[in-house]
């Protein structure tokens, strides 16, 4: 049957409307969902080093509107008030997100972490003084455990649901954009796709965390600036089984890497090279395999290697410190002084006798299999090992460290320079004002257990005994040598 010059033309005009529409749907989709739009220059390397993105956005980015209003729709959720300020993140003045979070377009904003997250201090002089930042610092009032808890019991509450959420995120749109906030297709599209979408990737988060939500007297909380970093790559990055380790630590400061060449950035020597614990890192927090994320693993170790430490921010007595530095060369330059022969090497833990719980943690099981799965992603590094001490590391800027030993057990350094049995056993850290003459944050007080995290040496991970190097000073001694730490 012959098929007339009429019908050939509706079927034409029919095959270029489908194709126009086709065409349309797809760059809707194209542009609502995978248009990424890279953010704008920074001001500065530091500022970039907080806020930049990973490049996590499509496997953790989530949603910048949801994020921003679940504190409003889920107060009763969070540690306190203030909304995300209550997790003790560093949070600037003038910034619309903590250190720590990036914000960038992939079809729509979206929020991921970086490094910064765990490495920005803050500290304040006295109560009422202004807070400083301090980039690469550990982050040791941020609660990380709290927050990853907080969204996944978001995400399992009866009100996670568009008639609750829409409401708020379209009040915050219109504050920020005006003219109404989102277009009518965005607020369709949050309602039906990216707000059950979240809800479900939330509840697969949770089934990723539940080793570290066990109860308390097997996984005791990590509480502010720690995390349980080796069974976080354990259970992010290998098959294998779940064990009934906890390995708590303190975030640790990540500056001056320059001075730390062939050593490794973590406490117990795992990772033998800075290059591949900030590859670990940035794939635990999602960064793709792929040559932008390389180049912005190069870009965070040149930034790193050449950040100084910060200075002490108070007056330093000379004379004092004169006098300790001659005690530091007897009890402790061995292992802490650039150059030294024991700089950077893991001490064995039959004789620094710390919290051995986070070397349990870690197994060469583990290791091999940490190992294969990041050289499978085709990205080249050094390989993760099992160790059985803790590294012996340069104490630049170690006024700011504290608490102190791997876990954060020890208050600050006049407990350090005492024999354990007489080291402080229950204290709160996370409080920022900082108390110049036991080089430590003030950790007890009211306002110090408002805001802080009550640490008890007795539970499991938290021990505080072991490194007993200097116990032995008279407080004379103790003072001058704690003067003279003040300078490094």
């Amino acid at each position: 049957m012959c098929i007339s010059a009429k019908c050939w033309r509706r079927i034409k005009i029919c095959i270029v409307v489908l194709i126009v529409v086709g065409a349309i749907v797809g760059f809707t989709a194209w542009y609502k969902f995978f248009r990424v739009v890279e953010q704008p220059p920074f001001a500065s390397d530091e500022m970039r080093f907080k806020y930049m993105s990973l490049g996590a956005e499509n496997d953790r980015g989530l949603p910048y509107y949801v994020w921003l209003v679940l504190p409003r729709v889920f107060p009763d959720l969070l540690p306190g008030p203030g909304g995300y300020a209550s997790f003790g993140f560093a949070w600037e003045p003038g910034q619309e997100m903590p250190s720590g979070f990036a914000l960038k377009t992939v079809g729509f904003p979206r929020v991921t972490n970086n490094c910064a997250l765990c490495h920005t201090s803050r500290y304040r002089t006295e109560e009422d003084g202004e807070t400083h930042f301090v980039t690469a610092g550990p982050s040791h009032t941020a609660n990380v455990q709290a927050y990853i808890r907080f969204l996944s019991a978001a995400a399992k509450d009866p009100r996670f649901n568009a008639d609750s959420l829409m409401p708020e995120i379209e009040l915050v749109s219109s504050d920020k954009y005006g003219h109404g906030g989102l277009s009518w297709l965005d607020r369709k599209i949050y309602r039906y796709l990216i707000i059950p979408l979240v809800k479900q990737r939330l509840a697969q988060q949770e089934d990723q965390f539940k080793w570290m939500n066990r109860a308390h007297d097997i996984t005791p909380d990590w509480g502010v600036g720690r995390d349980d970093p080796m069974n976080l790559t354990k259970y992010f990055m290998t098959t294998v089984k779940l064990d009934n380790s906890t390995g708590q630590a303190d975030f640790p400061s990540v500056w001056n890497l320059g001075i730390r060449d062939g050593q490794s950035m973590n406490f117990g020597g795992e990772t033998p090279a800075q290059r591949s614990v900030i590859i670990d890192s940035a794939l635990g927090l999602g960064a793709p395999a792929d040559q932008a994320s390389q180049d912005r693993f190069a870009w965070i170790e040149t930034f790193l290697r050449k950040l100084p430490p910060p200075k002490f921010p108070y007056a330093i007595d000379p004379a004092l410190a004169a006098t300790g530095k001659p005690l530091w060369t007897q009890h402790c330059a061995s292992c802490h002084e650039s150059g030294s022969k024991r700089i950077g090497t893991v001490i064995d833990i039959s004789e620094i006798k710390t919290d051995d719980n986070r070397l349990i943690t870690w197994t060469q099981e583990a290791a091999d299999m940490a190992n294969a799965a990041v050289k499978k992603l085709g990205i080249e590094r050094k390989n993760m090992v099992k160790t059985n001490g803790y590294a012996a590391e340069p104490l630049d800027g170690v006024w700011l460290r504290a608490p102190y030993l791997h876990n954060g057990s020890v208050p600050n350094m006049d407990d350090l320079l005492k024999p354990a049995p007489q080291r402080t056993k229950v204290f709160y850290r996370g409080y920022d004002v900082y108390d110049p003459v036991k080089l430590g944050f003030i950790t007890d007080g009211a306002e110090a257990k408002r805001v802080g995290f009550r640490l008890d040496t007795g539970e499991r991970g938290n021990g505080n005994g072991g490194h007993e190097y200097g116990t032995g000073l008279s407080p004379e001694e103790r003072k001058a040598l704690i003067e003279y730490l003040k300078t490094l």
